[in-house]
């Protein structure tokens, strides 16, 4: 069973973007680990930090690209999924500083100290063990993706209607943290992160392994969206993004797959707020903002939906524009975010990824009808036999 998914999932395309992540999970760590300080060549700790960053949200848009390039769901709460991972993984860092803090409490966080908390909410209990927070990284998002999707699919809530009631739930938990009495930090979020497993998440060292652990998941979250779009379930999947109504009619439960996926992309979303958090020091209430969820669905759009890759191009392009210009044009900033989205639908549809695909496409169509063009000229059947078959 594994092997036959496995078999599906790495094509030729996948295989080798997944060998690409992989090498860049090795060479990037081992620049900044073995190079010396004055080399040409090695990457500074602050630019490998970076770098990790963009591969989580590359994490979070493949996961946007699974329900909406596969699905048809645009969904504009996935920052949702993704800060509630990131809290998951905050609360078993805060969980880790112990006597450390300012206040020095041995139990509570510093927050909790200060605003006169006189015990541990219960919410809070088995965050002090590493492998019950990652349990709760995949949980939380996917109990909360699981009831949403169940009420909504079921009540078979499509189109834009979904988009702002996924965007109206992300708003109402970015409220909610943002509470002093919810217990996760209110406006300040949790910060002041001291070590992971027992590692200081400040050395080289640990950043170096959490950059290659952000990688490593990218390259496992591609082949687990692969083996899923390239299965007689993906196939299906498709179906229910372009004719709903006639999948449906076919006897299909609609409302289950919807459900499926949308789960699945949730807990990948939790995976990379996980991995965003250690390497970037804070979670706050700002991660579930709905700007945030446009972003990815425009670094999805850039990138080119429905192709798995495109995304993760996206994401990392996108990011890396903006660290460039909000350094060096602040105020132009969301203009060019803005103008950028206009000038990919207007002009790129599909995507960077899905441009280069189609224009390969139509490439490899003419060709294939000039051979059979000059087949038939040359009146040789077995060569028209040959085109037809390669075009079909």
């Amino acid at each position: 069973m594994i092997t036959g998914f496995l078999i599906r999932a790495l094509d030729r395309r996948i295989t080798i973007a997944i060998g690409i992540i992989l090498a860049i999970a090795l060479l990037v760590p081992a620049s900044n680990l073995l190079l010396p300080a004055d080399s040409a060549f090695r990457i500074p700790t602050y630019i490998m930090s970076m770098l990790g960053k963009y591969l989580s949200y590359a994490i979070l848009a493949l996961a946007l690209d699974l329900v909406w390039g596969y699905c048809g769901i645009l969904s504009l709460g996935h920052a949702a999924f993704f800060a509630l991972g990131g809290y998951a993984m905050g609360m078993y860092l805060m969980r880790q500083i112990g006597t450390r803090g300012v206040y020095g409490h041995p139990v509570l966080p510093d927050f909790m100290v200060f605003l006169n908390w006189k015990e541990l909410p219960w919410f809070w209990q088995g965050f002090d063990m590493f492998w019950f927070a990652m349990v709760m990284v995949l949980v939380v998002p996917g109990v909360l993706a699981f009831v949403f999707g169940w009420f909504a699919f079921r009540s078979r809530v499509n189109g834009v209607y979904l988009s702002i009631i996924t965007q109206a739930m992300t708003y109402a938990l970015l409220l909610a943290f943002f509470r002093n009495d919810m217990g996760f930090g209110g406006n300040n979020g949790l910060t002041d992160f001291k070590d992971i497993l027992g590692f200081s998440v400040q050395s080289d060292g640990t950043r170096a392994v959490l950059f290659a652990m952000t990688a490593i998941m990218l390259a496992l979250s591609l082949v687990i969206a692969s083996g899923i779009v390239n299965s007689k379930f993906g196939k299906v999947l498709v179906g229910v993004r372009d004719a709903e109504s006639r999948v449906r009619f076919l006897g299909f439960r609609v409302e289950n797959i919807k459900l499926f996926t949308f789960v699945v992309s949730a807990m990948m979303a939790g995976v990379a707020g996980a991995l965003f958090v250690p390497q970037v020091g804070i979670i706050n209430p700002g991660e579930f903002s709905p700007a945030n969820s446009i972003e990815v669905v425009v670094w999805t759009a850039v990138g080119g939906r429905g192709t798995l890759i495109g995304p993760i191009i996206g994401a990392v392009l996108v990011n890396g524009g903006k660290s460039y210009f909000t350094g060096a044009f602040p105020e132009f900033w969301l203009f060019a975010l803005g103008g950028l989205f206009i000038a990919v639908t207007l002009f790129f549809p599909k995507g960077i990824v899905g441009s280069i695909q189609h224009y390969f496409a139509g490439r490899r169509e003419k060709q294939l009808v000039a051979a059979k063009e000059n087949a038939k000229s040359a009146g040789n059947d077995h060569a028209v036999a040959a085109a037809q078959q390669a075009a079909e």
